[in-house]
């Protein structure tokens, strides 16, 4: 492994070099075990560790299957799926593995008492298995993590619709919180050359998530103009659409939970920003049994203070139980509410004749499709769009970063460092990266 970091950090990115350098037969990995699965029963949601499941492990470098590429990661980063799988909520991975190995030959290497986890990932090709004609060993690439078969015509439209997507490093193994990693060859997009390896690790999954949701005509389809409530404006996915309302011509109305969130929104041009904890909502009483529609009329009311008497066209919605009710009331008639997950609980309740009577729309959306993800990444690549890097850990603090995204303490994304012996490595556009260095330090340290 010394020899692989050895000629990344020397620059030489000849596809000779990196062909004929030996592959290790092994490869530190972050994992979670299958006979600690049951290790948190009976324990609130919250009170679940990463730190205790989350294993740094030694494992060995399975076989490259055709279509794939073997990847030396430099750097990935902390997605809320890795905080799901390390507390085995809402149901363990090992259920995922197991019915993908049962597929075919080459995907019963997924299947393993272990599962390497992780959704991002910025590194150089190592090796690429047979049928790879775009990518050659020696690249500096970075990942999306939509894997899929396209076997199945339903995908060929929208890629996310193919009957076996599935999210690498959460629903397939070998993810990029490791020293290495698989993925398909389609996977694969250029590396942006401003960015050091944790800055180009961490948009990945947020940004081209973001992107379907709020920009593409498969989620909220936003233009110019349009008010959009984004709630967590400053975490992994609200970073990112704040930054893309603010670029496509809408205005952003940020819900954050603190001063300091607020500031950073501020940073990144926002105005209108509500801070939930100098309001103090509560949507559900105290049991959580029960919403209060009348909390729900003070946030519209708080709305149209902050947009002189307007409701919001787009509410961009991720949290889930907590605030859905309120985001179906808050959205102007025949607006939308876009929704990609459920970090507080995903049985959502709301009251419908606030949909049905208003001609509102509800849109599940889903990661992003291979045209949306490289539109996604070619946004970071030309400075339009820029990583929202707060932290940046070791391999062997991933159960500590877990426990930060798991806890909201985070700002924006939380990076891990694999392969890279320290921060701000990689950057080989310096020029280009000068001028866009204060957006991309926006969130450091915060």
């Amino acid at each position: 492994m010394e020899q692989i970091r050895d000629a990344i950090m020397s620059g030489d990115r000849s596809a000779e070099t990196y062909a004929a350098m030996p592959i290790p037969e092994s490869y530190r990995a972050t994992t979670v075990h299958k006979d600690e699965v049951g290790m948190f029963e009976g324990l609130k949601s919250r009170d679940k560790d990463p730190r205790k499941s989350l294993h740094l492990d030694e494992v060995p470098v399975p076989e490259l299957a055709p279509g794939e590429a073997l990847v030396a990661v430099m750097a990935s980063a902390i997605n809320y799926n890795t905080v799901w799988t390390s507390i085995f909520e809402p149901v363990s991975t090992f259920g995922f593995l197991e019915r993908y190995g049962r597929t075919s030959e080459f995907a019963k290497r997924h299947d393993l008492p272990y599962h390497v986890v992780g959704s991002d990932l910025a590194g150089v090709v190592l090796r690429t298995g047979p049928g790879v004609t775009k990518w050659q060993p020696g690249t500096e690439v970075v990942a999306h993590c939509l894997s899929v078969e396209l076997e199945d015509a339903d995908g060929h439209n929208d890629t996310m619709m193919d009957p076996q997507q599935r999210i690498w490093g959460f629903e397939t193994n070998f993810g990029g919180l490791a020293e290495l990693a698989i993925v398909k060859a389609n996977q694969l997009m250029p590396k942006p050359a401003h960015l050091s390896w944790e800055e180009a690790a961490s948009p990945g999954l947020v940004n081209s998530t973001a992107y379907r949701q709020l920009i593409s005509k498969n989620g909220a389809g936003m233009k110019l103009g349009d008010r959009v409530l984004i709630w967590g404006a400053s975490g992994g996915l609200g970073s990112y659409a704040t930054q893309m309302a603010l670029a496509g011509g809408a205005t952003p109305i940020c819900v954050v939970s603190s001063p300091e969130k607020a500031d950073i929104c501020r940073r990144m041009g926002a105005e209108l920003i509500i801070d939930r904890s100098a309001e103090g909502y509560r949507f559900w009483n105290d049991d959580n049994t029960a919403q209060n529609p009348k909390e729900w009329q003070r946030l519209g009311k708080k709305i149209r203070e902050l947009t002189g008497g307007h409701d919001v066209d787009i509410v961009f919605e991720h949290p889930g139980r907590e605030t859905f009710g309120a985001s179906v009331y808050v959205t102007r008639k025949g607006g939308t509410i876009t929704t990609c997950a459920s970090t507080s609980g995903y049985m959502h309740e709301y009251d419908n004749r606030y949909l049905w009577m208003n001609l509102k729309r509800i849109i599940s959306s889903h990661f992003a499709n291979y045209r949306e993800a490289w539109e996604a990444n070619d946004l970071i690549n030309r400075g339009i769009i820029h990583p929202t890097l707060s932290k940046t850990y070791g391999l062997d603090e991933v159960g500590q970063a877990a426990l930060d995204v798991h806890h909201n303490t985070h700002q924006g994304k939380v990076g891990v460092l694999t392969l890279a012996p320290g921060k701000g490595l990689g950057i080989s556009d310096p020029e280009k990266r000068s001028r866009f260095e204060d957006a991309i330090n926006r969130f450091a340290d915060a």
